[in-house]
Parts: C-alpha cells; sequence; structure tokens
C-alpha cells in the first residue's frame, strides 16, 4: 500500500489549536489512522527555532534541536499533509522560517559541482497542501494567480525532490458551518486514502 509513513504539518502559527486548521489537521489524522497508516504531527507553533537572518546560517550552521528532530521526522514519511491559513496573501511568517530551518542544504538539497546547481534529496516522497481563506478560492486561484501556493509546490517541495504535490484549497473559511463540515469529512478521505 502506497504512503504508509504520513507526517502532517500544522502550519497555523496559533499553538491554541482553536482554529478551523486544527480540525482539518485532526481529521486528517482521524483518517490516517482508521485506515492502519503511521502518522506523526509537528505542530509549527509549538516548536523552538529562531528565523534564519544570513546566507551563511542555512548554507552550513547547525539546525537547532527541535529543527533535527523535525528532519528526522520527514526523513521518515513518505507523504507530507501541510495545513496553513493563507496570511496577507501568503503563508504566515512562522511556517516559511520552518521551512528556511528544516529544508537546508545536507538534509533536503546537496550542492553539485555546477554553479547554482542543487541534487535533490527528498525524491520519493509526495505532499497536499490545505490552505484555508477567508476569500473565495476561486479569487485566491485565478484572479490573484496563487502565487505563495506556486511558490510552496515548486520553488520549496519539488526543489528538494518532493512530488507531486496536490493542493487544495478552501475559501470563506468563516461562512457557512454546513460546508467546514464538508471539508472535514473530505480531509478525513484525504487521510484515509494517503493522499
Amino acid at each position: 500500500m502506497k504512503n504508509e509513513r504520513i507526517v502532517l504539518i500544522q502550519g497555523h502559527p496559533d499553538p491554541g489549536g482553536n482554529r478551523f486548521g486544527h480540525a482539518l489537521a485532526q481529521a486528517y489524522v482521524r483518517g490516517v489512522r482508521k485506515a492502519g497508516r503511521e502518522v506523526r504531527m509537528i505542530d509549527v507553533a509549538r516548536l523552538d527555532f529562531p528565523f534564519l537572518r544570513a546566507k551563511e546560517e542555512w548554507e552550513s550552521a547547525a539546525a537547532p534541536e527541535a529543527i533535527r528532530e523535525v528532519q528526522d521526522t520527514i526523513g521518515w514519511a513518505e507523504h507530507l499533509g501541510i495545513i496553513y491559513p493563507l496570511w496577507l496573501g501568503a503563508m504566515p511568517a512562522l511556517l516559511k522560517a520552518f521551512f528556511e530551518q528544516a529544508l537546508r542544504p545536507g538534509f533536503a538539497i546537496a550542492k553539485t559541482s555546477g554553479p547554482g546547481m542543487w541534487r535533490k534529496l527528498l525524491g520519493g516522497k509526495s505532499a497536499r497542501i490545505v490552505v484555508t481563506m477567508g476569500m473565495p478560492a476561486f479569487v485566491y486561484r485565478w484572479y490573484f494567480g496563487a502565487h505563495s501556493l506556486k511558490n510552496l509546490e515548486r520553488n520549496i517541495l519539488q526543489f528538494c525532490g518532493i512530488g507531486p504535490v496536490t493542493a487544495s484549497l478552501i475559501g470563506m473559511v468563516e461562512g457557512d458551518a454546513g460546508k467546514r463540515a464538508k471539508w472535514l469529512l473530505r480531509l478525513e478521505a484525504f487521510g484515509r486514502d494517503g493522499r
């Protein structure tokens, strides 16, 4: 069976755990467990790590302990689930800082002999991104071009070798409770199916 080892990355920066994204993550994990797959959670808001401030830190400084543990979890996984809210048109700054810390040279990519060339070290893994937002999802996708989602898909995950990457955009999250309930069922099904 495909994707037996799954990691769910909860990217909401509020550690309180009472946001719709947290409910989506719980539904996903519930589905994974119902299918008998293994799942681990990374709650970015509860990790202790600094923001990177220089290229040299990213390329050669030792990763903080919390990030090394996260790298072990990502290395273990066959599939990544990533859930985050759209803030000011992009992922929250804390989640971006997390990816900068976790997906560093030596773990996610490696320099090759050519200038500016990198070898992808996380091949064989797939991912699903779930983005929640207050606006209609089609407005974000078609009018705004889903630029931050494309950045995460192409310039971060696929750059490291992760693929295929699929995405679900959930708009108007503060609106219809019935729609939110349907999304919870859908996320549970994604987890159950390992996708």
